[in-house]
């Protein structure tokens, strides 16, 4: 999931001067930490990894047409220092993956470098789970003092992001095949966004949702979509939480925890998930820029915001993954 460290107030460096009004440019640019391009390198690579262990179990389950067994498919950990070649299998995941997540931070990037905003280069984070990362994020290192630039850094990211996955997900699905059951044969089931359920309607019509195998090209999609919809939330220092701040401003820290009350309901009704998510974004992701702005986004960007709200409602999963049975 990405998330965006945004300092609440400007601060000029250590030793840096005043020039009318403004902090000397060779001051911060010296007081500027240098890239580490080799922790966003190593970064990647064991997130490249760790992603690809899952796309090779589901890979090899979808071959066989069994359910994904995410406890199994651990011991690919242990199969690749035996067998390396058995990732191979695994990379049109990962792959898929990264680049979907890479898309999403690239765009807050981008957006922050053209606006001169002090921004690192993505941090991907590996991790042995069901999808073999925790996501990635950028930390914004300057103040953002327009509700403009606060906009445009936000929506970059998942407008990006889903526009990328599309394609891949067009792709998996023509890939993927009908096997009765299939959904409700393992210990996991997963839910299907809306669309998701749109290219099924297209390319397997009158077959059920619980019948239908994704091609791990299209899983990894179905993730991409699910890190849109999460970043899209309208909560604290999520995307969508800056999207809704700089309309409403201060009003957001109201909305955000009614939310989160919203977050803790689900959990109740649709997926447990969701309580931990509701209890991370309480806790660690509520603080947000103090911005003083007075001037309104504009009507282009409020079009923007309605094709962000478009998109969460396309992307959008009551229960994203429940165990079988409940």
């Amino acid at each position: 999931m990405s998330t965006n460290g945004y300092p609440p107030t400007p601060a000029g460096p250590p030793g840096a001067t005043m020039d009318g009004g403004l902090w000397d440019a060779s001051a911060i640019e010296r007081a500027r930490p240098k890239p580490r391009y080799w922790l966003h390198a190593l970064l990647l690579l064991l997130t490249l990894v760790t992603t690809t262990v899952v796309g090779a179990g589901l890979a090899h389950s979808f071959a066989e047409s069994r359910p994904f067994d995410f406890d199994t498919d651990l011991l690919g950990y242990v199969q690749m220092w035996h067998d390396p070649f058995y990732l191979l299998d695994g990379l049109p995941f990962s792959l898929t993956l990264l680049g979907i997540l890479l898309a999403h931070e690239m765009g807050h990037y981008l957006a922050a470098r053209y606006y001169q905003v002090d921004a690192t280069l993505p941090f991907f984070i590996p991790a042995p789970t069901l999808i073999g990362t925790l996501g990635a994020f950028i930390r914004i290192r300057s103040a953002i003092l327009s509700k403009r630039i606060l906009f445009d850094i936000g929506i970059a990211g998942p407008l990006a992001g889903f526009a990328l996955l599309v394609w891949p997900l067009a792709a998996g699905m023509s890939l993927s095949k009908v096997v009765p059951g299939i959904a409700t044969r393992g210990e996991l089931i997963f839910g299907t966004p809306l669309i998701v359920r749109l290219f099924e309607w297209i390319l397997f019509p009158g077959a059920g949702v619980a019948d239908i195998y994704l091609h791990p090209v299209a899983r990894a999609a179905w993730v991409g979509v699910l890190a849109t919809a999460l970043n899209l939330l309208p909560i604290g220092q999520l995307d969508g939480g800056h999207i809704l701040y700089a309309f409403l401003g201060e009003r957001t820290r109201i909305l955000s925890r009614v939310f989160i009350l919203l977050l803790v309901l689900m959990g109740f009704f649709f997926a447990w998930s969701w309580i931990f998510w509701a209890a991370v974004l309480f806790f660690f992701g509520m603080r947000h820029p103090v911005i003083v702005d007075p001037s309104p986004v504009g009507s282009t960007r409020t079009r923007l915001a309605v094709l962000a709200l478009l998109v969460l409602l396309l992307s959008f999963i009551p229960a994203p993954i429940r165990t079988a049975g409940l």
